[in-house]
């Protein structure tokens, strides 16, 4: 599909979501049903409503809301005083009060625009059709009466999606063509049950994940369609730490409707996540009991308080390295980082995200010069000496209203052209060197949006581009692919998309190149830290239909020294270019 023509590109607030908003499939539009609690949502289940709604594919047909919800729930407090009284007369309150305790505390570091704020969705749903339901279970199971099952079945849904009622079994699940579609914020191969997000806390998991499945009567044991795995947050906020998995997990339905109208059923199953062995350290995960929260906050706590008079601010500081006449990484038996020079920036400044350049048979090198003063970066460039020594840099690209990095240089044809991250732009845009190396003149606009780490190449007369999706923010990345004839445009979203939504690889870490046999495409790790190691991968497939890359060789920071990140790498002929950060105290900076 052409980005030009995407109707999801005009809407307000446009979002990487809206580009699987269309399918050029002619068949008629998937019937959806929603399994809801109250047309009271949390912004991340509206979000997923809105872009059904918003689909040429996919159309609501009911809503089946839950008869007893509103009587169910438990009125929150208005005070820790009353907390403190329930807590006393009711036994299983007891048995969780410092988690209902840290929930409260918890609440006040909420990032604004969470995905579980609260939404109220009736006029969202104001034209659909709805019933009640009162289900029939005891305590965290629900069935369905005889009588709402045939209802529901009688609107020949083709999926029915659970945001609402507890643990579904019984005929419900077949009352959908394709079944029950829910999520489970939560890894199932390590996470089964919940708090959603907490226990990777607590237990200091690196990753928290996401998967979208269909339901069975075996709890987190149905067909899980897709996966997205992001980064465990370094923080005591499961609040923080859900920002990122809901917002980067919520376009998960609209990509499988989508995939589902265009290519059906068969294709979904055949690109389901194999089932792999429960590896969780509990069978399930329920709330956290007292001895729990004491075990795992004590310890940080008290820490914390030791250090505290001691502690100084410190900052993860970027230096360039240079390796010269080496044989290259990518021909390495093994991950060899020896022999890089590395070079130091001038006081208050980092460098990062260094490119390798020929011009005029001498070697430059581009990179992100940022100021810690101003808080912005810009491009600059600085020649690359015989010895692995850079020149004195010249600035080349920079605007006070945004900060720049990640300057992807090449060539097209006799032309020099740079695609430079700028997030804040919302844009990706391409410029041409009209004198080398400090004109650059904006060409064009190449996508809308918010995205990271774009790099682009030319293979068999075809432009490909790969890009991250970084909406609202990084922490909630997947990696994008686009194909055009011409690198103006326009470009189409490929059909295999996304390439990947893996915090361990969704990043590029440099310029995707030949190296005289294959492709490779340099990616980032963002798990443990940002930016943590750098991966090469060798393109196995390459088409307008398909996509397929294979992990050549990870390259960690424990090599490096003291170096605690890097994660990026670029190549030519007698030069590589790769970066580190250092932890240095904000005085020294």
């Amino acid at each position: 599909m052409s980005l030009k023509a995407h109707p999801g590109e005009e809407r307000p607030g446009y979002t990487s979501k809206a580009l699987w908003l269309h399918s050029p499939a002619d068949r008629p539009p998937l019937r959806i049903g929603l399994l809801l609690d109250g047309p009271e949502l949390s912004a991340f289940s509206a979000s997923v409503i809105e872009d059904i709604q918003a689909s040429n594919f996919a159309k609501i047909e009911l809503a089946v809301y839950r008869k007893s919800a509103a009587a169910a729930a438990t009125p929150p407090s208005s005070s820790l005083f009353k907390t403190a009284i329930r807590a006393l007369t009711n036994a299983n309150l007891r048995k969780h009060v410092l988690y209902n305790v840290y929930l409260r505390f918890d609440r006040r570091r909420k990032p604004a625009k969470h995905p579980l704020d609260r939404v109220d969705c009736r006029d969202l749903l104001a034209e659909v059709e709805s019933i009640e339901v009162e289900p029939v279970g005891k305590k965290y199971v629900h069935r369905f009466p005889e009588d709402a099952v045939q209802a529901i079945c009688a609107m020949r849904l083709d999926v029915l999606i659970r945001f609402g009622f507890n643990i579904l079994k019984g005929e419900i699940l077949t009352a959908a063509r394709y079944g029950v579609w829910s999520y489970h914020h939560g890894d199932n191969n390590s996470y089964r049950g919940g708090p959603a997000h907490f226990w990777e806390l607590l237990e200091g998991a690196p990753l928290s994940g996401v998967i979208l499945q269909v339901l069975t009567e075996e709890l987190d044991g149905g067909l899980v369609l897709c996966k997205s795995l992001f980064t465990t947050q370094p923080t005591l906020s499961v609040s923080a730490n859900r920002f990122g998995p809901y917002w980067g997990a919520s376009n998960l339905v609209i990509r499988k409707l989508n995939e589902l109208h265009r290519v059906g059923w068969e294709h979904l199953q055949q690109k389901a996540v194999p089932a792999e062995p429960y590896q969780g350290k509990r069978k399930i995960y329920r709330t956290p009991t007292n001895m729990d929260m004491a075990r795992w906050l004590g310890p940080v706590l008290l820490k914390r308080i030791v250090r505290r008079p001691f502690r100084r601010k410190t900052i993860q500081h970027w230096r360039i390295g240079v390796r010269v006449n080496r044989k290259p990484l990518f021909e390495e038996p093994e991950s060899n980082l020896e022999g890089v020079r590395w070079i130091e920036s001038p006081q208050g400044h980092f460098w990062a995200d260094p490119f390798a350049l020929e011009q005029d048979g001498r070697a430059w090198a581009f990179f992100e010069d940022y100021c810690y003063g101003t808080k912005k970066g810009l491009i600059a460039c600085a020649e690359i000496g015989a010895d692995g020594s850079l020149g004195s840099p010249v600035p080349c690209l920079q605007k006070s209203e945004h900060h720049y990095s990640y300057p992807y240089v090449f060539r097209d044809g006799g032309g020099l052209f740079m695609i430079p991250e700028a997030f804040s732009s919302g844009s990706v845009d391409l410029y041409r060197c009209m004198e080398f190396p400090q004109a650059w003149e904006h060409q064009s606009t190449l996508l809308r949006g918010k995205y990271v780490d774009t790099s682009v190449w030319n293979d068999g007369g075809m432009w490909w581009m790969m890009t991250t999706s970084a909406d609202p923010d990084s922490r909630a990345a997947i990696l994008l692919l686009f194909f055009s004839e011409r690198l103006s445009g326009p470009w189409q979203f490929h059909p295999a998309n996304p390439v990947s939504s893996d915090v361990r690889n969704n990043r590029g870490a440099g310029r995707i190149f030949f190296d005289g046999k294959r492709w490779i495409r340099p990616s980032q790790s963002c798990c443990p830290v940002y930016g943590y190691s750098f991966t090469l991968n060798e393109i196995t497939a390459l088409s307008t239909t398909e996509y397929g890359e294979r992990a050549i060789r990870e390259f960690r920071p424990e090599s490096l020294g003291a170096f605690k990140a890097t994660h990026t790498y670029n190549w030519m002929v007698g030069v590589e270019l790769i970066d580190g950060t250092v932890t240095r105290v904000v005085d020294s900076a």
